[in-house]
């Protein structure tokens, strides 16, 4: 599967919304956790999308997948996935929720997994929106409008214990009403991951520093403005101390996700970076999508951007993300890894 930005069906549900990460009017950060968008409104919607109660659902009980969608209040929602590997037994799910007219839906949502929509399902499983909104001094440029603002993206670790094709049936709890929208994935044997994974042992591999790249820093980070991650290569510090190793391209990445994800690692950075180093990799050579993947990606087997691996002080990777990934999944990682 070629390099690409793995939120492009999203993109295409949108017909042109703009899909940009919002921010909040207070300057905060530290420890705390971060405010969310400036919008009350919007932060009240994503209060509630974050707390899933899933005895508010339907559960399997043994029907199949198309029952439990008729019996839904009604449908009109997209689901656009922000993942595109799905190992056994627990892949994750990452994704947005869009309406009829193309705005981002905040609610609590479950996701449901069949072998077809007549087989017998199984579900709910919770999918609590996790947040993708830095505050004020953590900010990219590429992340800082408050305008139709992608705030969060869904997450479920779900179960599907043999390989092959699923069908996914998503369902958000929108004004009272359970409302519905399908999706599918094609679920692997993890001996066919092509990515490291978790467990294994990190490639020793050079990630660009401002060093190695002759102080032009732009050269290595297509944030605006740079960040302070490049300070230290991977092959330096692995063994040494845990790492969080982020590769995201924010001005070539179509979704614009790949700039919040570089902003939520310096927050992070903040926290925990007196305890791990913090590296985040550009992913094209010299920053042109026509000349292909830099060296570490291929060296970690990367299909898509931007992943997120986190790497215990014995070299072994602890966690990986890909995709669209929030504040608490980001962080769940560094902690599995310190």
């Amino acid at each position: 599967m070629p390099a690409r930005r793995v939120l492009a069906v999203l993109l295409a549900a949108l017909s042109g919304t703009a899909v940009a990460a919002c921010g909040s009017d207070d300057d905060g950060g530290g420890d705390r956790a971060p405010r969310g968008p400036a919008s009350a409104t919007l932060r009240a919607e994503l209060a509630k999308a974050t707390n899933v109660d899933v005895s508010r659902f339907p559960q399997a009980d043994g029907r199949t997948l198309r029952e439990l969608a008729d019996g839904l209040d009604g449908t009109g929602t997209t689901v656009g996935l922000a993942t595109t590997i799905f190992p056994t037994p627990k892949p994750r799910l990452a994704f947005g929720v869009i309406d009829g007219e193309n705005a981002f839906v905040y609610a609590p949502t479950v996701v449901y997994l069949a072998r077809s929509e007549n087989a017998k399902a199984i579900g709910p499983f919770p999918a609590p929106a996790d947040l993708l909104v830095t505050d004020p001094p953590f900010r990219s440029r590429q992340a800082a409008s408050e305008k139709d603002p992608f705030a969060a993206v869904y997450t479920a670790q779900v179960q599907a214990a043999q390989p092959g094709a699923y069908r996914v049936l998503v369902v958000s709890e929108v004004n009272g009403d359970l409302v519905g929208a399908p999706s599918q994935i094609e679920v692997i044997d993890p001996a066919k991951d092509p990515v490291v994974a978790p467990g294994e042992k990190a490639p020793a591999v050079e990630t660009d520093t401002v060093a190695s790249a002759g102080g032009d820093v732009a050269s290595i980070d297509t944030r605006i403005p740079p960040s302070d991650l490049h300070d230290e290569s991977l092959k330096d510090v692995l063994g040494k101390r845990p790492v969080a190793l982020l590769f995201a391209t924010p001005q070539l990445c179509q979704s614009r996700v790949c700039g919040p994800v570089v902003d939520i690692e310096l927050q992070l950075k903040a926290k925990y970076g007196d305890r791990m180093a913090f590296i985040h990799q550009e992913v094209y050579v010299d920053n042109d999508l026509s000349k292909g993947l830099r060296p570490p990606l291929e060296a970690f087997g990367l299909p898509t951007e931007p992943w997120l691996f986190t790497i215990r002080r014995d070299g072994t990777v602890a966690a990986r993300l890909e995709g669209s990934f929030g504040f608490r999944s980001f962080e769940t990682a560094i902690r599995a890894a310190l």
